[in-house]
């Protein structure tokens, strides 16, 4: 998939944090890299051109970036590499769940739309969860490409990051799947539902 990538950390207590930098333990990043590596092998059709063992080589340089797979892992996420940046040799991550992140549910989607809510606040917004992984919602364009590898949010719908046009109307954007296409949808950016998350992506 040539994916196109534009420009742009929650810790526990094993985190290391040293030198202002979140990394993982030695245990949570084999552990990490098995998890990736079996599904990689998994799910070749995702990345048919790719090596593992060039992947691998990659996270092993990006502590930082394990942490943050490490981080979309946890909260159900199921992240595999989907690209390659052709110009800078990144690889392309996205959360490949089979429905939206079960721990990233009922959000907003800003910060801006859960302040305007006057009751019922919810814990987080998808973009302040986002950035504090170190990762981004994924665009439309991305959802698009990621559906073309297979059946998502099937029951669910995940926010998208939506154009500021949108935004600065007090909207914001959300995709999903059924009857067999994916629908692109809208509602206030303040609002939340169970059954409604956000996908992320990361170059490493």
């Amino acid at each position: 998939m040539n994916v196109k990538v534009f420009d742009k950390s929650l810790a526990d207590d094993e985190m290391k944090d040293a030198k202002g930098k979140k990394e993982l333990s030695l245990k949570q990043r084999d552990e990490l890299l098995g998890t990736l590596k079996t599904r990689f092998e998994k799910n070749m059709n995702r990345h048919k051109a790719l090596e593992w063992a060039k992947v691998k080589a990659k996270l092993e340089a990006n502590p930082q970036k394990q942490w943050s797979l490490n981080e979309m892992e946890k909260t159900g996420g199921e992240p595999d590499v989907v690209g390659q940046d052709k110009k800078t040799g990144e690889y392309i991550f996205f959360d490949c769940s089979p429905e939206t992140p079960k721990a990233r549910v009922s959000v907003c989607y800003d910060r801006e739309g859960w302040e305007s809510r006057k009751e019922h606040r919810p814990k987080t917004t998808a973009m302040d969860m986002a950035t504090a992984m170190g990762i981004d919602l994924l665009t439309e364009e991305q959802y698009l490409d990621l559906q073309k590898l297979g059946d998502f949010d099937t029951k669910t719908s995940s926010w998208v990051r939506t154009p500021s046009k949108i935004r600065d109307l007090g909207g914001a954007l959300y995709c999903d799947k059924r009857y067999g296409r994916v629908f692109i949808g809208h509602n206030g950016a303040q609002s939340y539902y169970a059954a409604r998350g956000f996908r992320g992506w990361l170059a490493v």
